[in-house]
């Protein structure tokens, strides 16, 4: 990949980081922060970051090309699943969908231009300006590209200079939407910093968050606490760990016509990012009763999954995780020659998808790369009695179900915990204004100032 060496990301292999260049690449992004980015009006941000996301959709875009021909390599998702994802992702960065956020975050698109007020705060004689960190860090995770992306452009939106230290092999998507900004405007590109390192280095952790303002990490429950034990007092920490998602059928959609449909749309969900992100369902409970019984619905899914793995097949994966496929598969094999409880589905001569139908109710979790389960229950609270030892994990729940009774399901899934409901078909790709893990993306990131006048 031949770019300029814009960021430390760029590199040749064989450089060796220190703490001294982690220290003036701080307080470069610092310098540049407070020269271009500080006061830069909102408008102009929101023109820039919507123009850069149309280029990203634009199949001839030069950034784009080099992702989906390297991206296969390093990341193991085939060419088909990674421009699927990159699709999904820069069609919510529009300008209305940025507007949007800003005004459901903040109250008011410019809040962060200048003081100004909302009706509530108009009568009560008062002005609120936001203000975002002058050095905001991003501990990314390895296992999606896509959320560091997004952890960028809300650091962009709030004015912050950035250091990005990606996981090791992680580095591509970051890195060359990081080269698309300064490609477009250098001033831009010179407040964002890429970087690659194994963990363990504590110089280098050190002299990154000595500097920093905020932080905010993705990852596993033990590397945030890992991270929040290496920060100074004043820095703020905003984690976020390991969840889990799930799908749920309610009978009345399970009709002969419309079940077919509603399976293709469970099928994408698998599909997308590989089940690899804590958005993908790692089992979907299934009601009786319906025209399409549990057992029917998890054969139509293993239809679809088949049918998906010809146009957009999952890739390479290594050989653990094939082995850890090959030894669940034989599990269940077992399982289903001894009992009518248990049947399983899955493609041919490959590890590439693999449905199993279990009557056990309880919560299991998937060893992913489009392993998924289909159990069957009763009602709701069936499920969440067999969800209790995930309680506060999950994220998402991809919901099928209509009128009021989606209403009332909604209700009692969101007071026993779950964070996002959405349609069957959406789980892997959120909204631009979702509330990760139920907490305000961008508006966490941001320190108020009140004028009472």
């Amino acid at each position: 990949m031949n770019l300029p060496n814009y960021f430390l990301a760029d590199l040749p292999a064989g450089a060796t980081l220190n703490a001294t260049m982690i220290s003036e690449a701080c307080h470069a992004l610092k310098r540049n922060r407070d020269q271009y980015l500080a006061g830069r009006p909102t408008q102009s941000l929101i023109s820039t970051l919507s123009d850069l996301a149309e280029s990203w959709l634009d199949a001839h875009y030069r950034f784009r090309q080099l992702a989906l021909q390297l991206g296969p390599q390093t990341s193991g998702f085939s060419v088909a699943t990674f421009s699927a994802g990159l699709d999904a992702f820069f069609r919510q960065l529009t300008a209305d969908n940025l507007h949007a956020l800003l005004q459901q975050e903040l109250g008011h698109v410019h809040r962060l231009d200048r003081f100004v007020a909302t009706a509530g705060e108009h009568k009560a004689q008062r002005t609120a300006l936001a203000t975002g960190p002058r050095l905001l860090v991003h501990i990314a995770a390895g296992n999606l590209p896509s959320p560091t992306v997004m952890s960028v452009v809300l650091g962009l939106l709030v004015r912050s200079g950035q250091f990005v230290k990606c996981a090791t092999g992680a580095d591509l998507l970051p890195r060359l939407f990081a080269h698309s900004i300064y490609e477009v405007e250098p001033k831009l590109g010179a407040c964002l910093e890429i970087a690659v390192w194994k963990g363990g280095r504590t110089d280098l952790e050190q002299a990154l968050y000595s500097g920093a303002d905020c932080v905010t990490a993705i990852g596993s429950d033990e590397t945030l606490t890992q991270v929040r034990r290496h920060l100074p007092a004043n820095v703020r920490f905003l984690g976020y760990g390991h969840r889990v998602s799930f799908g749920y059928f309610a009978q009345e959609v399970l009709s002969s016509y419309g079940a077919k449909k509603i399976a293709a749309k469970a099928a994408a969900d698998v599909v997308a990012w590989n089940q690899l992100g804590c958005l993908s369902p790692h089992l979907f409970y299934v009601e009786r009763g319906g025209a399409v019984s549990p057992e029917l619905f998890a054969e139509m899914l293993a239809d679809e999954l088949a049918r998906l793995e010809a146009v957009e097949p999952r890739g390479e994966i290594s050989p653990d995780e094939a082995a850890a496929i090959a030894s669940r598969r034989a599990l269940y094999e077992v399982r289903a020659a001894a009992s009518n409880d248990t049947r399983q589905w899955q493609s041919e001569g490959s590890t590439a998808w693999t449905v199993v139908y279990e009557a056990d109710t309880g919560f299991q979790l998937s060893c992913l790369n489009r392993f998924i389960y289909v159990k069957p229950v009763t009602h709701l609270a069936e499920t969440l009695r067999a969800a209790e030892p995930m309680r506060g994990k999950v994220s998402t729940v991809g919901l099928a179900a209509t009128g009021m009774r989606a209403e009332q399901l909604a209700i009692e899934l969101a007071r026993w915990g779950v964070t996002r409901i959405c349609p069957i078909g959406q789980m892997q790709t959120p909204p631009l204004t979702w509330r990760h893990d139920g907490r305000p993306g961008l508006g966490d990131l941001v320190t108020w100032t009140d004028w009472e006048q």
